[in-house]
């Protein structure tokens, strides 16, 4: 790990502990949609940040009895109970992954807890939840430590936005005016160094606006400028995107993904040093993948219509090609969001059952997995 890595992992370490121009586009062509990766090219100089690093969380409950009531859920793999629809989930020191920052899609909340322990509220973004829209995704700033600033990827009354947000204050916006429909809101954000900040747009129920570069919709957009009320126009990096577009980076080696759900298929794809996104796989069922982790060599996704969780192994210069996504995980937690791993190989994943599924007693959840190629541990 680089000294700036280092540093940016140090600092974004204290994100829970402080209590409480227009560019060319890389559309998808017939070859791309293909579900073969092609011949496999390391981005060994790629300059990415990892993922996320683990916040510490509110202390845990000490030992003696369990605690009781409606909100405590009998299964040990579960982290946290009685959310609202979960919409991104960050993970905690711990490397068992007992601990989570989760974003609510409808109140606008970012709530730090573990299992069996307090809630507690970091941040509340005033949204629209209308339709799939709301707070769709938030990260930290890389300087955290210093600004104690989030980013957010948020719905309002006429747009979608990108704010961000110190305690006690209003969001203020970074970029606006990215296109707002019924559905297809959906989108994220992740940082790729200290000044780029990466945001992926959904189609905004518009798939002809995807295609569209004078449109902010469908994107992935790059970021430089993080001043608030800035009017620098965003690089355009890739377009084509479809809904529910979602960054992710490997926790080991920082390589970049991007999950979308297009008209025709559902897709994973790499995103290049270049911009360019490189499929690896693509499900012409439309399972509704949500979101994607990696760790290791393992790429995994989760599913809301399906309600899986599915793993690739990572494509090396060794064995570049890419096989059948195994479905780890089946229908054990009903539909299934945003999910992310840590570096211990545990993966988090929050659900999504209040949005159109069947939620149980203690929905919305988050809840840990280990994948049963890394444990021989039942979670």
């Amino acid at each position: 790990m680089s000294a700036l890595a280092r540093r940016i992992r140090a600092a974004t370490i204290a994100v829970v502990a402080s209590s409480c121009l227009l560019a060319g586009c890389a559309d998808f062509s017939a070859t791309d949609r293909s579900r073969s990766a092609g011949e496999f090219s390391p981005d060994d100089k790629t300059a990415v940040l990892p993922s996320p690093p683990a916040p510490s969380i509110p202390s845990e409950t000490p030992d003696g009895p369990q605690p009781t009531g409606p909100c405590v859920d009998p299964d040990p793999a579960v982290i946290a109970t009685c959310l609202d629809s979960t919409s991104a989930v960050l993970p905690g020191q711990d490397p068992q992954g007992t601990a989570t920052v989760v974003s609510e899609r409808r109140t606008g909340n970012i709530i730090a807890t573990r299992r069996n322990g307090p809630k507690t509220i970091l941040a509340t973004i005033p949204v629209d939840a209308g339709g799939d829209g709301g707070l769709m995704d938030f990260a930290p700033s890389p300087a955290y430590q210093e600004d104690r600033l989030f980013y957010a990827y948020i719905s309002t009354p006429t747009d979608n936005r990108v704010v961000r947000v110190a305690p006690g204050d209003a969001p203020k916006p970074i970029l606006v005016g990215i296109p707002k429909g019924p559905t297809g809101n959906v989108g994220s954000l992740r940082f790729r160094s200290p000044d780029e900040l990466l945001v992926a747009t959904g189609d905004a129920g518009n798939p002809a606006a995807a295609a569209d570069p004078a449109s902010l919709a469908g994107k992935l957009l790059s970021i430089t400028d993080l001043t608030s009320g800035n009017s620098t126009r965003p690089k355009i990096v890739a377009s084509g995107l479809g809904t529910n577009a979602t960054i992710c980076s490997n926790v080991t080696t920082g390589r970049l993904y991007l999950t979308d759900r297009a008209p025709t298929e559902d897709r994973l794809q790499v995103i290049d040093t270049s911009g360019t996104l490189r499929p690896l796989w693509t499900w012409p069922d439309k399972p509704q993948i949500s979101g994607c982790a990696a760790v290791g060599d393992t790429v995994a996704v989760t599913t809301a219509r399906t309600q899986h969780v599915e793993l690739l192994s990572e494509p090396t210069r060794e064995k570049p090609t890419v096989t059948k996504p195994v479905v780890a995980l089946e229908k054990r937690y009903g539909a299934l969001g945003r999910m992310a791993a840590l570096p211990s190989g545990v993966f988090q994943i929050g659900t999504v059952n209040k949005d159109g599924g069947r939620p149980g007693p203690t929905d919305e959840r988050v809840f840990r997995f280990i994948p049963p190629t890394q444990s021989q541990s039942n979670v």
